[in-house]
């Protein structure tokens, strides 16, 4: 192929291909140079010009197939366009005369085909250039019209086309006669020309202006024929043709040459479509006999094409003009179904049919044109018509005189257009949703009113569409559904005598019950029980009046089967009462029944089915909606009536024969119900009825009187989807599909309708289908019927005989039927695992389907190949599936009709769906070979598709078995490809699924390099190019899956940018799968390759100005994301929308924090757009200098003109995800850099490179449209901007203003914030609203932005105002929704103060953190320090005033938690009337919104008990102002048992076990799904808890807690590896023990008072251990501690797990680095080790020393590191820390443990020296310092004999000896400090050894210095403490060395004073030297005077030079006094480093 890719044509590599090659080579010769001609110079096309169009028109004779005739035309036009044109009309005459030639044989075909489509192309590109040759050549091609096939026809329809589009004007001449050819081709028999015709004149009426002119007539008349016998293509393609022409006629400015045409107006336009849709194509003045005769209805398609029409009319005239002349074309709609009209809607099928046309037209223009404002204005013209015709009604039904009782007839017709009407407003109102609040509070339009009136109307359907249009508002507005609820149920008791009140309110109430599960606020609980009293009500009085007994049952029935739907928990109350009514509505023997039979007549006959028809309805709907209430107890009392309803089923006929036909319906519905409640029921629940039930079964499926095909509702279920493709594109989902289905369910049967099954009223909403339509009861009774049989074994025997006995047409749909229900068994037994049973049930099933493979009906064939492979999947046995392939092979040998053809193919390919893979592989090279040449039977398109099909589904299925098939397979699909004429649209599309399998069976092989690979992919490649260019949309979307496949398998090779064009191109197909396709790659595309998609987008618009403009997409401006967007808002299909947002968000994911300004002005556009002006007007003023600075887009989006609007009035969904985007970016920008959130860094970043973005700069566009978003009309947007604010301040709060240091820079928006917050605390609001908002007020208070008190009070007092309301208890709550949301809202309230309040506590506790940005500027920090304490006292003080009643509340809230907590067991233990906050009904609702606010509310109760230390005890405790006493101390006690008053010691014990209960419980098995929040918030509350003395007595006291709560604790550190909440355990495990310290040092002095007098060693040993040291694990608190800190020890430092250091995994001595967060760990750790001592007794203590101190030096050794600032590490200073500690426990020194410490201590001190020795020359790295002071804190910590031991004490000197020589001043410098502490030691003992063996050393040290002064800092310091450790030693010395001692040091000290000469020039540190001698001199002179005047005396020059600096000091301390203040400070920083010692 690659021989292909040059200029012309290489004919070399040509001729040597054979016949098929040929044809692929040249296509993809003819591609690539497609894409050459464009980018080759002029000069070169010049050169080479002759020889390619030689070389093209060569190709022409070669029979071209029509993809290649296609791109072989282009290129010619192409070349000739760019290169010269001379020699064009030798071409265009060459094309002329293969067009004349007279040869007509199929071989010449091609040629003259591809001549045509030359022309068309020609003349499209080159136009005028052409001068007036193109009459001849139109002249010439109409003339081979005359004779041409229909392949010919098609071609020359599209090739006219072509040649108008090209000339434009210019081609007037020609316009009639063209004009005449198409229209005869609008009416041709073939489809594709017919659509091919619409094409060609849809682009003639661009200039013929007598096509809308005078004409129109007519043409008008031609597009009603040629919809008749029409397809969905058709459909499309002329009702797009008939409505532009009509829009175009009604806005034509231009008059014709003809003055006396007249101007047309709308009403003439619809005049004209009203005809089509009422008339038909019959035509306007010929009323011929039939249409007197009353006999001819339009037929069905006509009626949809004008439907269609309609559509396209009005999108073609757009929005804008839709809203200004609604209320003319309005009337005109509804007046389609009128009684004006009565032929339409003569028979009820009809009218079903034209309200469906009706009801489309209005939800594509209504509900798919106009923004929400102007949806609101056309609900009011609705409203409008619907009060008009309730005059009417009224007007009928009043008058009682008998001229007017005709009118009655008018009542009944005007049914349909209020249905109509009203199905349309509960449309609008549901879609607008929150946002149609406004029109249903103006009182002038009455919408309430007006479809409440409607509920009495005579007429059923009228009452239903009622019920469902308020069903609609409820659900939109759910605030509305309680009011409805109660007006409907008050209407209903008061109107009990009429029968269409009864009727009507019935239904209203049963819609709105059904939509309750819509409504996440629900309806209050009470709502159950009223609406069980009346339908108990209506049920008892319905025998009292006979005239409405009938309705009173059925309302009765209805009720309890719609109140099923409210689940369980509301059921469950009411279940003993439905029961016995299910009981009692059934005779309870047959003997009764049979008495039954004999009394009464057809009307108690009626009401009677009709109730036992509502009772089956109830017990199903019982059945299916709480399944948790079916137990073994109910299930037993279901039983009873069931036999007796059964025998009635069988009795049924002979009741309908006695009283005759008015009970044919009920009796019907009485078996559709039964039917489907057994189908719901477990099978075994009903044996002893089998036989019966399905004796009537057989019956109804075989004896039924139907004469009507059910097929297409009975079977398409039962076929599997991927097959349906086979059928066209009637079963596919298009955007027609409400309109389309009426013409699949063919004449006889209009679709469902509501007014068929009133039950269905409340069940769920079909998917994507608005309201219910059940279908007529013959029909359902058959599809229930197939449903139950599928559930219960089969008779087959039985049905086939019925097949057989039946004839004609009768015995298809017995077959039919029987299949259906057999499939549907086999289903049911392959999901069961049941098996089929003997063989002869095997061979009758097989008698079945293959009778039904070689059915007429390709639906019935399509199943009866499935139900085979279920059959193979049933009896799953190998023998038996091959003798089912056998029997389809044999059968394709020998058939020759088409009919047996492709039902048995298709069974090919189905046999093995279910089977997992073919098995062996001859079977599978027969099954291909055969196929093979079904898929090459030109005679029959249907063959080659269904064949094709079956293939794809074999590749599909057999796997890695295929690849051998692989390449033929893929030669032949290109060749069918290429040759299969495009009108067979179904053989392209079978086609595209053989390539697709194809694709995906190579999968990742697709990538190799080698030349077999390389060669399938340019196949596929190629395979999917003439798909692209295929005409039909199907087609081109199973291009574009390939090419999606392709991408995935081969990313290199698929051309992105191209792909990208043709998803852009066809974003906007009118194909629904088209558009599915193209967003679905899309969204695989742009998960890996989203920027460039991106780019590839925008260049594609830029480039090509003229031929890209999608209608609706605006790319140019607002890129793919917008067009995304805006395609999102006008969509209605829900798996499209999700697509829609998913690519969306992985756009967003990977470019918004590139492109950031672009994407937030995307969200900010559609949010403004929908923005009121009344409400952004609305934003306080004291933003307006700010708005200026900030918003200059604003400017913009509050344009009038449209234009710069990208986004018109976006709907309320696509505002919220807009808003969920914007939360996005903003956690997009938190994963990237820190600049998003610090203004100061980011405008500096900004200054240096102008296209860096950062959000913070955003922050005014992201606070205004959370403003914009938290203040709209649609709750749902609310809730989204409220989110976003909260997410504002939280990620904003801590940056600071550079402009104002100590200020915030969200302070600057408190207004927008406050005027966001407060309508949400408005009365009206819903409560998820203000939960919600409640959580921003605490996120706002608690950020600290706002410091100034004043301006905190706003906020602050819309809290208070929800805290009153709480108070108010429950019995005041709202009874608008369910009591779980007042449970929600009063928690939500409660949580936001507890996050208030626990701000404002830990602010009190450490003011430095509150504001940590202030620390940041230097200069003002002294103020800021006190601004800042005085916010956080200031914060407190706000909450202080309502912590009173706070607590209590949240004391209850906490109760509450704890009894929803218990498990189910103790369910009758919980209180009967409810907790505080929550009712005992509702607990199911309330739990949630407790596990969601519990942890902040326990926090803020502990730190509360805590700050009161436990000692306030309310005295009012008893009565509180809340509806019952909230105290925890009416915990589970009765009222008589509890004591009247509590002492505080009880109710404190109570609370504090509340506490501990609620967190252990939780933190014993937090789920996976645990907030990391509530974690640490229950741990804060506990170290909250024992931060105080009582609750530490208490579980100090109580060791059995103690250690189940470390256990807790260490569980909950080994599963969360999260730092924070390791931290936050330590620190309640480090208070623990505190605890337990301070409960044992207690009864240690108590015991010691006690016994005072008694002899020490008899005391009691206190303490863990007690007298034998033993620790028992799982009753141990110190075991349990010791456990939790080698957990975390080891967790971070494994080198410390002694099983590990042997093993080769871990290297002793490799240093690990620990994290900050693990130091943190590790030291926390080591604090509690150093603490467990003090709780043993003396032998308990010597138990866990060893491991104690195994664990410090271990950590000690493992990161005593070497750091370069010589900063000890966090850990050894911990370390160390704890050592100090550990070392000096009393226990070291306690009589019975002292020996065994001793010996410990000193094999630990062995330890710390052996770390050295380990180290030497290994590890040069290691600390010197940190063990180093180890050794000091052994010596100074421990008693004197633990180091004194001769052999240690040598080696920690030796140690000291080492590290003075260090070459490192800081470590000598450390090394002084060290030793001045071991000097001064109070034991002789302990510091002789070191001064005798070190001292000298140092003064030597010392004595050098003279000659080498110090050059830095560092050296100073280490002189400065030398002269230190020196000082203190003479100190220490004893009397008589003293004197000698001084005597050494003062020369040492004066050598260091520098003459007055010499201190100018010296250095810093000299001068430092000479002051720091000086000081000392000055300080010791003094102390030994003697000494001092001895030596000065006997050397002058000391002498001298002591005083000269003292004389210079002197005169220096006048000048700088402060300097000397400053300096004795250094030395004393030095000391608290080493604080552990």
């Amino acid at each position: 192929m690659e021989l292909a890719h040059s200029l012309l044509l290489n004919e070399e590599a040509y001729n040597q291909l054979g016949e098929f090659q040929k044809a692929e080579f040249i296509f993809e010769w003819l591609q690539f140079l497609e894409k050459l001609l464009p980018v080759t110079s002029r000069a070169d096309i010049r050169e080479n010009q002759k020889q390619l169009v030689e070389q093209l028109t060569s190709l022409l004779n070669n029979s071209p197939g029509p993809p290649t005739r296609r791109l072989l035309a282009k290129n010619l036009a192409v070349l000739y366009s760019t290169g010269d044109t001379f020699s064009v009309y030798q071409t265009i005459d060459k094309c002329n005369e293969l067009i004349r030639s007279k040869d007509d044989s199929p071989s010449y075909l091609p040629t003259k085909l591809a001549a045509v489509v030359c022309l068309g192309y020609l003349y499209k590109k080159l136009g005028r250039i052409l001068g007036n040759s193109f009459t001849d050549t139109v002249g010439n091609v109409l003339k081979a019209m005359k004779n041409a096939e229909s392949q010919g026809r098609y071609e020359i329809m599209l090739s006219l086309q072509n040649i108008l589009n090209g000339l434009g004007a210019a081609a007037i001449p020609c316009h009639r006669d063209i004009y005449k050819a198409a229209r005869s081709c609008l009416t041709d028999r073939s489809m594709a020309v017919r659509c091919a015709a619409a094409k060609c004149l849809l682009e003639l009426q661009n200039e013929a202006v007598f096509m809308w002119s005078t004409d129109l007539d007519s043409v008008v008349t031609l597009c009603f024929k040629s919809f008749e016998g029409s397809n969905y293509d058709v459909r499309l393609a002329v009702s797009k043709l008939l409505g532009t022409l009509l829009a175009r006629a009604l806005t034509s400015k231009q008059t014709t040459g003809n003055h006396n045409f007249r101007r047309i107006s709308l009403e003439d336009v619809m005049e004209l479509l009203g005809t089509g849709f009422l008339r038909g194509s019959c035509g306007f003045l010929r009323a011929s006999g039939d249409m007197l005769k009353g006999t001819s209805s339009v037929s069905r398609d006509v009626r949809v094409g004008v439907t269609q029409a309609y559509v396209v009319f009005v999108s073609t005239l757009g929005s804008q003009w839709l809203e200004r002349n609604f209320s003319a074309f309005l009337p005109h709609i509804l007046d389609l179904v009128s009684q004006s009209h009565p032929k339409a809607i003569q028979s009820p099928m009809d009218a079903i049919g034209c309200r469906r046309c009706v009801s489309f037209i209005l939800r594509a223009t209504v509900g798919g044109l106009l923004g929400e404002k102007a949806q609101i204005a056309a609900a009011k013209e609705i409203c409008q018509a619907i009060w008009k015709l309730k005059k009417v009604v009224d007007a009928a039904m009043s008058d009682s005189n008998l001229e007017t009782k005709m009118n009655a007839t008018d009542v009944t017709a005007s049914q349909h257009v209020l249905v109509c009407a009203l199905q349309e407003l509960g449309s609008l109102i549901h879609g607008l949703g929150t946002t149609a609040a406004p029109l249903l509070q103006d009182s002038s339009t009455g919408v309430l009113e007006a479809v409440i009136s409607v509920f009495p109307h005579p007429s059923l359907s009228v009452r239903l569409t009622a019920a469902w249009c308020v069903r609609c508002i409820a659900v939109a507005l759910p605030s509305y559904m309680s009011l409805l609820l109660d007006r409907c149920i008050e209407r209903l008791s008061t109107l009990k005598s009429s029968p269409e009140a009864v009727t009507g309110y019935s239904f209203a109430v049963a819609a709105l019950l059904g939509a309750v599960k819509h409504c996440p606020l629900g309806i209050p609980h009470g709502k159950g029980k009223v609406i069980m009293t009346v339908a108990e009500d209506l049920l008892c009085s319905a025998s009292q009046n006979s005239r409405i007994s009938l309705q009173r049952t059925q309302a009765g029935w209805l009720l309890i089967a719609a109140l099923m739907t409210l689940g369980p928990a509301v059921v469950q109350h009411h279940l003993p009462r439905v029961l016995l009514l299910w009981k009692c509505i059934f005779p309870s023997s047959p003997k009764d029944l049979e008495t039954e039979k004999t009394r009464g007549d057809s009307f108690t006959w009626q009401v009677t089915l009709e109730g036992r028809a509502g009772a089956l309805c109830a017990i199903k709907s019982f059945v299916s909606h709480c399944a948790g209430l079916l137990t073994d107890e109910v299930i037993q009392r279901l039983l009873p009536p069931l036999p007796s309803a059964v025998d009635l089923l069988t009795q049924l006929s002979s009741i309908y024969k006695s009283y005759g036909n008015s009970l044919k319906t009920p009796s019907t519905v009485y078996r559709h119900k039964l039917y489907e409640l057994l189908a719901v029921l477990p099978p075994k629940t009903y044996e002893g009825n089998f036989c019966a039930v399905l004796k009537e079964l057989v019956t109804d499926l075989t004896v039924s009187d139907s004469q009507i095909d059910a097929s297409a509702f009975l079977l398409p279920p039962l076929c599997h989807e991927n097959d349906l493709f086979l059928l066209g594109p009637l079963l596919q989902e298009t955007d027609h599909r409400f309109i389309e289905e009426q013409l699949l369910l063919g004449n006889s049967i209009a679709g469902g309708s509501l007014e068929y099954d009133a039950y269905s009223i409340y069940e769920k909403f079909a998917k994507g289908d608005s309201v219910p339509k059940p279908l007529p009861p013959a029909l359902s009774v058959i599809s229930a019927a197939t449903r139950l049989f599928g559930v219960m074994l089969q008779i087959l025997e039985q049905l086939l005989n019925s097949i057989k006995q039946a004839k004609g047409s009768r015995q298809q749909i017995v077959q039919l039927h029987v299949v259906s229900a057999f499939s549907t068994s086999l289903k049911h037994l392959a999901n069961s695992k049941g098996s089929l049973g003997s063989d002869e049930v095997r061979r009758s099933a097989l008698t079945l389907v293959m009778g039904a493979l070689e059915s007429n009906n390709p639906l019935l064939r399509c199943a009866a190949a499935e139900c085979l492979a279920r059959l193979a999947q049933v009896v799953s046995d190998s023998a038996f599936t091959a003798g089912l392939a056998q029997v389809s092979f044999d059968k394709l040998k020998s058939a020759r009709d088409v009919v047996s053809r492709t039902g048995h193919s298709l069974a090919l390919g189905c046999l093995y769906r279910y089977l997992g893979g073919i098995g062996s592989t001859q079977h599978l090279n027969a099954c291909v070979g055969i196929l093979y040449t079904l898929s090459q039977d030109s005679t029959s398109p249907d063959v080659q598709a269904w064949a094709l099909h079956s293939l794809s589904l074999i590749v599909d299925l057999a796997g890695p078995l295929y690849h051998v098939h692989v390449e033929p397979t893929l030669s032949l699909v290109l060749m069918l490809l290429l040759s299969v004429p495009p009108a067979y649209t179904e053989v392209h599309q079978s086609l595209g699924r053989c390539l697709n399998t194809l694709i995906t069976t190579l999968g990742p092989e697709l990538q190799g390099s080698s030349t077999t690979v390389s060669a399938l992919r340019t196949s596929c490649l190629l395979g999917c190019a003439v798909m692209q260019d295929n005409p039909d949309c199907l087609v081109q979307a199973q291009a574009i899956s390939c090419l999606q496949q392709l991408h995935m398998f081969a990313p290199r090779h698929v051309n992105l940018s191209n792909l990208v064009s043709c998803l852009c191109m066809n974003l906007c197909s009118s194909y629904l799968l088209l558009r599915r396709a193209v967003v679905a790659c899309l969204r695989q595309l742009v998960q890996r390759e989203a920027a460039e998609v991106s780019e590839y987008a925008v260049a594609l618009v830029k480039e090509s100005k003229d031929d890209f403009t999608p209608a609706d997409v605006n790319i140019r401006e607002i890129g793919l994301e917008g067009a995304l967007l805006g395609l999102l808002d006008k969509e209605l299909d829900q798996r499209l929308c999700q697509d829609i947002k998913e690519t969306l968000t992985h756009m967003l994911t990977s470019m918004a924090v590139e492109k950031l300004s672009f994407w937030l002005k995307l969200c900010k556009d559609v949010l403004a757009a929908s923005a009121d002006f009344n409400t952004v007007a609305s934003i306080d003023t004291t933003q307006e200098e700010e708005t200026a600075k900030v918003d200059d887009v604003s400017v913009l989006t509050s344009d009038s003109d449209d234009r710069f609007h990208p986004f018109r009035n976006p709907r309320w969904p696509t505002r919220v995800f807009a808003a969920e985007c914007v939360c996005k970016i903003i956690s997009q920008c938190e994963s990237a850099v820190s600049a998003h959130f610090d203004i100061t860094l980011a405008q500096e970043r900004k200054q240096r490179d102008s296209r860096d973005d950062f959000l913070v700069l955003h922050l005014a566009d992201l606070v205004r449209m959370a403003f914009m978003a938290a203040t709209d009309h649609s709750d749902q947007l609310r809730l989204s901007g409220l989110q976003m604010l909260q997410i504002v301040v939280r990620k904003f709060a801590a940056v600071p203003e550079p402009e104002f240091p100590g200020h915030v820079i969200l302070e600057q928006y408190q207004a927008n914030v406050g005027a966001a917050l407060r309508p949400a605390f408005a009365p009206e609001t819903p409560p998820d609203v203000t939960a919600k908002a409640c959580q921003v007020c605490s996120a706002w208070i608690a950020s600290g932005v706002v410091s100034d008190l004043n301006d905190l009070r706003r906020v602050h007092q819309l809290l208070v105002s929800s805290l009153l309301k709480v108070q108010a208890g429950k019995e005041a709550q709202n009874q608008q929704y369910n009591e779980s949301t007042s449970t929600m809202e009063i928690l939500a309230v409660l949580k936001a103060w507890a996050e208030v309040y626990i701000v404002a506590v830990e602010k009190q506790k450490n003011p430095s953190d509150t504001h940590k940005h202030c620390l940041k500027i230097a200069n003002s920090s002294e103020e800021n320090y006190r601004d800042v304490s005085f916010s956080a006292s200031g914060l407190l003080d706000l909450v202080q005033a309502d912590l009173g009643t706070l607590s209590k509340l949240w004391l209850a809230a906490l109760q509450d938690f704890a009894l929803l907590t218990l498990p189910p067991e103790y369910a009758s233990q919980l209180p009967t009337e409810g907790g505080t906050f929550y009712t005992a009904e509702t607990i199911e609702n309330a739990r949630p919104h407790y596990y969601s606010s519990w942890a902040l509310i326990l926090y803020a109760t502990s730190l509360w008990l805590t700050s009161t230390g436990f000692i306030v005890v309310d005295p009012d405790e008893g009565v509180t102002n809340l509806s019952r006493p909230v105290t925890p101390t009416t915990m589970c006690q009765d009222s008589s048992t509890r004591p009247l008053v509590k002492s505080p010691e009880d109710v404190n014990t109570d609370r504090f076990h509340l506490i501990l209960g609620i967190s252990v419980e939780f933190l014993c098995s937090p789920g996976s799904d645990a907030a990391m929040e509530n974690i640490i918030a229950c741990l804060h509350a506990l170290r909250a808890l024992f931060d105080v003395p009582w609750p530490r007595s208490k579980i100090g006291g109580d060791q059995e807690l103690g250690v189940e709560l470390l256990n807790v604790l260490h569980r909950l550190i080994l599963t969360r590896e999260s730092p924070d909440i390791q931290l936050a355990a330590l620190e309640v495990v480090r208070l623990i023990l505190f605890a337990a310290q301070e409960h044992v040092k207690e009864k240690r002095r108590s015991a010691e008072v006690d016994d005072g007098a008694a002899e020490k060693e008899t005391l009691p040993e206190f303490g863990e251990g007690k007298d034998t040291g033993g620790l028992v694990p799982g009753k141990s608190l110190v075991f349990a501690t010791l456990e939790l800190c080698v957990c975390i020890l080891v967790r971070q430092l494994p080198q410390l797990n002694p099983k590990l250091t042997c093993s080769p995994a871990v290297q002793s001595g490799k240093h690990l680095l620990l994290s900050e967060d693990g130091s943190r760990l590790v030291a926390a750790a080591l604090v509690i080790l150093s603490d467990v001592p003090a709780i043993c007794s003396p032998e308990g203590s010597v138990s866990v020393l060893p491991t104690i101190l195994y664990l410090i030096i271990g950590v000690l050794k493992e990161t005593a590191v070497k750091s370069q600032d010589g900063q000890l590490p966090l850990t050894v200073a911990a370390s160390l820390q704890a050592l100090k500690g550990l070392l000096s426990s009393p226990m070291a020194r306690a009589e019975k443990s002292q020996n065994a410490w001793t010996d410990l201590l000193r094999s630990a001190l062995v330890t710390v020296l052996d770390c050295w020795d380990q180290v030497d020359g290994l590890l040069p790295e290691l600390d010197e310092v940190s063990l180093l002071t180890a050794i000091t804190v052994f010596v100074m910590s421990t008693s004197p004999e633990v180091t004194t031991v001769e052999c240690l004490q040598k080696r920690c000197i030796e140690k000291f000896k080492i590290t003075l020589d260090s070459k490192d001043p800081l470590v000598q410098c450390k090394c002084y400090q060290l030793l001045h502490s071991i000097f001064q030691h109070p034991n002789k003992i302990v510091s002789y050894p070191y001064i005798h063996s070190l001292a000298p050393s140092i003064v030597g040290k010392l004595q050098e210095t003279e000659k080498a002064k110090p050059e830095n800092a560092a050296e100073l310091q280490v002189i400065q403490e030398g002269i230190k450790v020196v000082t203190a030693l003479t100190a220490a010395a004893e009397e008589q060395h003293r004197d000698h001692l001084v005597a050494c040091f003062l020369p040492i000290l004066i050598s260091f004073l520098l003459d007055e000469n010499a201190l100018v020039s010296a250095t810093n540190s000299a001068k430092n030297l000479h002051e720091f001698a000086l000081q000392t001199l000055m300080q010791i002179g003094p102390q030994y005077s003697s000494v001092f005047k001895k030596l000065m005396a006997s050397s002058p020059t000391m002498k001298a030079r002591l005083e000269s600096a003292v004389k210079g000091n002197q005169e220096s301390i006048k000048v700088k006094t402060t300097k000397h203040a400053k300096n004795p400070g250094k030395s004393s920083s030095i000391q608290l480093k080493t604080n552990f010692l």
